[in-house]
Order: C-alpha cells, then structure tokens, then sequence
C-alpha cells in the first residue's frame, strides 16, 4: 500500500480549510485516512498552518510521498529539513545535537521572515487606516466649512430684505397715522 501526505478539504464554499493527511493513495481526496497530521487554512493572511512536525517526519521515514502542495507546507513548516538532517544522522555524517541544532537555527530565522511579514501587513494596513481616516476629516472640514458659508450667505441675504421690510413698514407707519388723525378730525 502507498501512503501519500496529501490535503483534504474542509470548509463551505470559497473558504477552503484542509486537514493535512497521511491517507492511503488509492482512497478519495476527502476520504478515509490513516493519520491527521495537521491543519492549513489559506484564508488567513500569511496562511496559519498547524503541522505535528514529528509525526510528519515519522511518516516520511516509512516512505509516504507528499503531493506537491503538502511538500511545499512540510518544506514551510521545516519537516522536510528535519527528514534530510535525520538521513545524516542515520549516515554518522553528523550527530543527533548538531541536527538539532541546525534545525533550531532554521526555524528561528523562518519565524523571523513569517513575523516580519506579520508586522509588515499590520503596518500597511494600519497606513492605509491612517490615510483614510485623514481623507474623511479632510471631506469632513470642507462639508462644515461649505454649510457655514451657505449659512452666512442666508443670513445675508436675509438681513437686507429684513432692513427693507424694516423701512417699508417705517414709512408705512407714518402713512398709517396720518390717515388716522385725518379720519379723526
């Protein structure tokens, strides 16, 4: 039987979330399996991938073959690099702390690109936040300014028609009392 690391897809329609699988390669994509091996969600950006390193290598060791979007997340994760430091353990090439070690150093400086990338997407969006929020006070500004102009221009077009009403009722009045006293008299 041939066992292939393989990924099988979980999750509705445009959300994908697949389970990282070692599955027996004649069984459906989404089938049965012999063992989960962990998680990738490609939703998340930079993808969350959740990988049981040992397990992965273990089954490496037995001769499962990983498609090629599970080699490029074991490769990611750094299972493959524990595979190949394992074959040089095995050889005498080098000894179990030394792997160990180089492994270590891999993946520290791995997670130093993943954080800086982290880091980078949290400073862009926070820029683009920033440049919005400074575009919206900027329309904001003009809208405040452009009705207390309008305003202005009410109340000075109404106080001329205010002093005219005021003067035709000024001369009114007088008009109005003369005719009084004459109706009088």
């Amino acid at each position: 039987m041939s066992v292939k690391i393989r990924l099988q897809r979980h999750g509705k329609k445009g959300k994908p979330f697949y389970w990282v699988v070692a599955a027996d390669a004649r069984s459906k994509r989404d089938g049965k399996y012999l063992e989960k091996i962990g998680t990738y969600n490609p939703n998340t950006n930079p993808a969350t991938i959740d990988l049981n390193i040992d397990s992965a290598v273990q089954w490496l060791h037995n001769g499962a073959q990983p498609t090629d979007t599970a080699r490029a997340i074991l490769s990611y994760k750094g299972a493959l690099l524990k595979h190949h430091l394992d074959g040089g353990v095995r050889k005498g090439a080098l000894t179990q702390e030394q792997a160990d070690a180089k492994l270590a150093t891999w993946l520290e400086s791995k997670s130093g690109i993943v954080d800086a990338k982290k880091d980078g997407l949290s400073k862009a969006q926070a820029d683009v936040k920033a440049v919005a929020f400074k575009a919206e006070q900027e329309v904001n500004a003009k809208r405040i300014a452009t009705a207390a102009q309008a305003e202005a221009d009410a109340i000075a077009a109404a106080a001329p028609a205010v002093e005219e009403v005021a003067e035709v009722e000024a001369e009114e009045a007088p008009a109005a009392e003369e005719s009084n006293e004459e109706t009088q008299a």
